[in-house]
């Protein structure tokens, strides 16, 4: 009999002993998918920023940031068209109304057809958005094509117009922070072409606006997202 009682006892016991044990393993297997999970799919910060600064564009600058990179040693980094709609999963005008609410903190900077030679316009833009930094962390350069010529001639022109954007950088202003500070992509005329309420913003020529002129530009703009 008193080995029965023992026996009793030591189920007993042993029930919130093993059920304990189970609440903890499956409590590390939740931590453990936590810690695994994408970076960007990480909660944000939300001190200090701006307005404009939704999560989905959180989201969009932390893909770039990591998939693009920034411009690093001597050799620039971007994201081509087709990088670039991986990497931001949305659709080219989704892309572009991310950017709207920048309207005051970004600029437009125009080329000829064909060109990615920055005129005297297109520098007196890139040096004014650039030195307005108010303590931004990321400075984005995205250039564009018009849909003249074929879509390989018009990536290659676009990355071309962005390099020219970031070599006037490195020239005019000597920044030793800057490879840690820009990023790039070049979207030919292959994805999120702008629209023409884009003509409303500041840009580089006073001529009349056209989506095909428009395109023809590389936006530039400090991002103040605290990531």
């Amino acid at each position: 009999m008193i080995a029965i009682r023992f026996a009793i006892v030591a189920a007993l016991l042993a029930v919130p002993t093993a059920l304990t044990a189970a609440w903890i393993r499956s409590a590390d297997t939740r931590l453990a998918e936590m810690s695994a999970a994408p970076a960007e799919l990480a909660p944000v910060a939300s001190v200090a920023d701006v307005a404009y600064c939704s999560p989905d564009l959180k989201r969009i600058l932390r893909r770039v940031l990591m998939s693009c990179g920034l411009v690093g040693g001597n050799a620039a980094r971007g994201c081509q068209p087709v990088q670039a709609r991986n990497v931001a999963t949305m659709t080219g005008h989704d892309f572009n109304a991310l950017f709207k609410p920048m309207k005051d903190r970004g600029g437009i900077v125009q080329f000829d057809q064909d060109k990615a030679d920055l005129d005297a316009g297109d520098l007196t833009m890139v040096d004014k958005v650039f030195a307005d930094q108010r303590g931004a962390s990321w400075f984005f350069v995205v250039a564009r094509a018009s849909p003249e010529g074929s879509a390989e001639h018009n990536r290659e022109l676009s990355k071309q117009r962005a390099e020219a954007v970031m070599t006037h950088l490195r020239q005019q202003f000597k920044d030793p922070d800057l490879d840690k500070e820009v990023g790039m992509l070049w979207l030919g005329e292959e994805y999120a072409q702008l629209e023409t309420e884009f003509c409303a913003w500041n840009r580089s020529s006073s001529a009349a606006c056209t989506a095909d002129q428009l395109n023809r530009s590389a936006f530039v703009a400090w991002i103040d997202c605290q990531l």
